[in-house]
């Protein structure tokens, strides 16, 4: 049985990652829903992050009754994958127990799904993460944040900050993304993904 399945039954630290661009500048974007998911995790434990070498600001916590550490990389999105190998060694975790939380374009706004492995459908966040750690076999938490409206680039729409209305129920889906992750650590993917694969998340 593997961790994934098992949840919180596996042994070994938990290794979850929210995808983003560093800096002030993209703190509101589309792209950086992942930090903001992290962030959410971090406040709920009480916890700060901390640079790890310079790396990724981590945060070591209890979370779901577990051991994970919280991690966001200082790198850009199109590199994301070092610190992530980097964090992955230095604590020794095991694939299986890598959750990346990224924005998903082909999956509605407010929606959330969960899945082990698969391709980065385009994602270079993803992309970077797969190459460095030498394997696909980690868990994501996709948070859909819609196509682009008529023929904008994607490359254009992920780097924009969410529209008036989007915002207002940002919190929401941003709190359920979060809850989607404790959830996975505490009873694993297929319960979770029956909790969550539903409509989208309302106020």
């Amino acid at each position: 049985m593997t961790p994934s399945e098992t949840g919180a039954q596996a042994t070994g630290p938990w290794l979850v990652v929210g995808l983003g661009n560093p800096g002030p500048t993209y703190a509101g974007n589309r792209h950086n829903i992942g930090f903001m998911v992290l962030d959410l995790l971090a406040e709920r434990v009480r916890d700060r992050f901390r640079t790890h070498r310079g790396r990724a600001d981590v945060a070591e916590a209890r979370l779901a009754g577990v051991r994970a550490l919280l991690a966001k990389p200082r790198s850009f999105m199109n590199v994301s994958g070092s610190p992530v190998e980097a964090l992955r060694a230095f604590f020794k975790v095991d694939i299986g127990h890598i959750v990346v939380v990224h924005d998903e374009l082909d999956i509605p706004f407010g929606t959330i799904r969960l899945k082990l492995g698969g391709g980065d459908n385009g994602h270079n966040g993803l992309r970077s993460v797969t190459a460095a750690l030498g394997s696909r076999d980690y868990l994501r938490v996709r948070v859909g944040i819609g196509r682009p409206p008529g023929r904008m680039n994607p490359a254009d729409f992920v780097l924009r900050d969410f529209s008036a209305p989007e915002r207002k129920e940002l919190p929401f889906l941003v709190d359920r993304a979060a809850d989607a992750v404790e959830s996975l650590l505490d009873r694993g993917l297929e319960v979770t993904q029956n909790t969550f694969h539903v409509s989208p998340a309302k106020p």
